[in-house]
């Protein structure tokens, strides 16, 4: 008998049929893949196991015996623990790692009447040690960079003792040296008999986990898969179509650099290099978690200072006092998490397509104050039909849109102007191989301006670049012209 066993889950939102009869069994120590397009139910279901809300049909047991929490913490009670792709809510400003880690105890009063700060600490890296991530246990929760977030959610989790463990896109931020030491966790923790329910996009992820693939589409599991798993097959019932995974032909820019940047330093001990992007190419810039990627973006976005060195924008000294100044500059960028930068919280003024695109040039569009012509919607249904936004109008909430759909509408806000340079960090966190496939084709299409992208996957990069770089330590290596390098995407 399956550990977990879900069968004819239904779930309807209005007129939307999110699960249609969904069914999926885990074995006790068993590690089961779900794959999945953007809006394909996993999201649901996922919230469903873990009590977030009740399905409308079907029927759940666990270890044989009927399972309907009706909240996160009942599913917890149960041994059902999820971390999800968003940590946001997992801690919040004042409130160190190490009094974040432990905020389960706090919760549920486990914890010892009298806490000092070495014992809270002394826990926490108990903690820490027993799901073998090292993390800074003094800093502020709301300084944490997204991958540290991540981890310090796995670590709560395996902390809870969870019988089923639910990871929704668990390596999303992570480097390729940390995913490695998560697997190896995840395999640990799989000897010992938990059961692990596993959301990601990426192949490397579920070649080096999964015993099972189970492939959702329209609401319910399409097809299984054993391990070996032929993931051509599988990615093609996830989108329902045949997979061209071979990344388009890269093209040849021409004309003098749009950006340029002289002998900069991102830090002081940093050995200097110059960049340039050119009209019409993608640039690509890889690297572990911490090699300097996103501060090489937040430089250029005018957000930080760099050491030393100097910037171009069209051959003209170019030196931004904030995003304002870049912005006004023609330099847009989407930055890493998407939750935290670009989406406006459910419930406030501005959390429709329509107003995400609209945010950074109200200014310019509505000069006089006033919503006057609806510009707004309009840019809204034009980004909807250009890069494939599965919603019906511009007034669609952010919060009914998948990870994929939300961050083509960012996309869009930044396609909706007039543009020199984008600048894109890890614009595929969190993004299925379909949705990717739209934005790939939509930052390549447009070859009025350059685009430099960070990104901590190398096929990701392979997929989308003309020319890609490494940055160790703040500093920038040639990786070799992409167009040299003949791989798949999926290999």
């Amino acid at each position: 008998m399956p550990f977990l066993h879900a069968v004819n889950i239904e779930k309807r939102f209005g007129a939307t049929h999110a699960l249609a009869g969904a069914s999926l069994s885990i074995g006790k120590g068993e590690i089961v893949a779900l794959m999945g397009a953007n809006g394909a139910g996993k999201s649901t279901l996922v919230n469903i196991l873990s009590g977030a809300f009740p399905p409308d049909g079907g029927e759940i047991t666990i270890d044989g015996k009927r399972y309907a929490p009706r909240s996160p913490a009942e599913a917890s009670a149960h041994g059902v623990v999820t971390v999800h792709q968003s940590t946001d809510r997992l801690g919040s400003a004042g409130l160190t790692v190490a009094d974040t880690l432990l905020m389960d105890s706090y919760a549920d009063g486990s914890a010892p009447i009298f806490l000092t700060r070495n014992s809270v600490r002394r826990r926490a890296v108990a903690i820490l040690k027993q799901a073998g991530f090292d993390l800074p246990l003094d800093r502020d929760f709301a300084d944490l960079p997204a991958a540290d977030r991540q981890l310090l959610a796995i670590a709560r989790a395996i902390d809870r003792k969870a019988s089923l463990l639910i990871l929704d896109e668990p390596t999303a931020s992570l480097s390729g040296r940390e995913a490695e030491r998560l697997y190896d966790i995840l395999k640990g923790l799989r000897t010992n008999g938990l059961s692990i329910l596993y959301i990601s996009h990426r192949i490397a992820d579920l070649k080096a986990l999964a015993d099972r693939v189970a492939v959702m589409r329209g609401g319910r599991v399409v097809r299984e898969f054993r391990s070996p798993v032929d993931f051509d097959a599988a990615i093609e019932a996830m989108i329902g179509r045949t997979l061209y995974s071979s990344r388009p032909q890269s093209l040849e820019a021409s004309g003098r650099p749009v950006l340029a940047m002289r002998d900069v330093r991102l830090l002081p001990h940093a050995a200097p290099f110059d960049l340039d992007v050119r009209e019409g190419e993608v640039v690509a810039v890889t690297g572990v978690l911490g090699a300097g990627k996103s501060r090489l973006l937040s430089v250029i976005f005018g957000t930080r200072e760099f050491a030393a060195g100097a910037m171009e924008l069209d051959g003209k000294p170019y030196a931004p006092k904030g995003q304002h100044g870049a912005i006004q500059a023609g330099v847009f960028m989407a930055a890493e998490d998407r939750h935290r930068s670009s989406l406006m919280p459910a419930g406030w003024p501005g959390d429709t397509i329509a107003g995400t695109i609209s945010l950074p040039h109200l200014g310019k569009w509505f000069s006089t104050g006033f919503t006057i012509g609806r510009r707004d919607l309009t840019e809204a249904d034009f980004a909807i039909t250009r890069l494939g936004i599965k919603a019906d109008s511009g007034r669609a909430t952010l919060a009914s849109l998948s990870g994929g759909n939300q961050q083509k509408v960012i996309l869009g806000r930044w396609e909706a102007e007039p543009c020199r340079l984008l600048l894109l960090d890890e614009p595929f966190q969190g993004v299925d191989v379909g949705a990717r496939q739209d934005i790939v084709k939509a930052v390549r299409a447009n070859r009025s301006r350059a685009t430099l992208i960070a990104t901590s996957d190398p096929e990701e990069a392979l997929e989308v670049a003309d020319r890609i770089l490494h940055i160790d330590h703040h500093s920038l290596l040639p990786a070799g012209a992409a167009t040299d390098i003949h791989e798949s995407l999926l290999v």
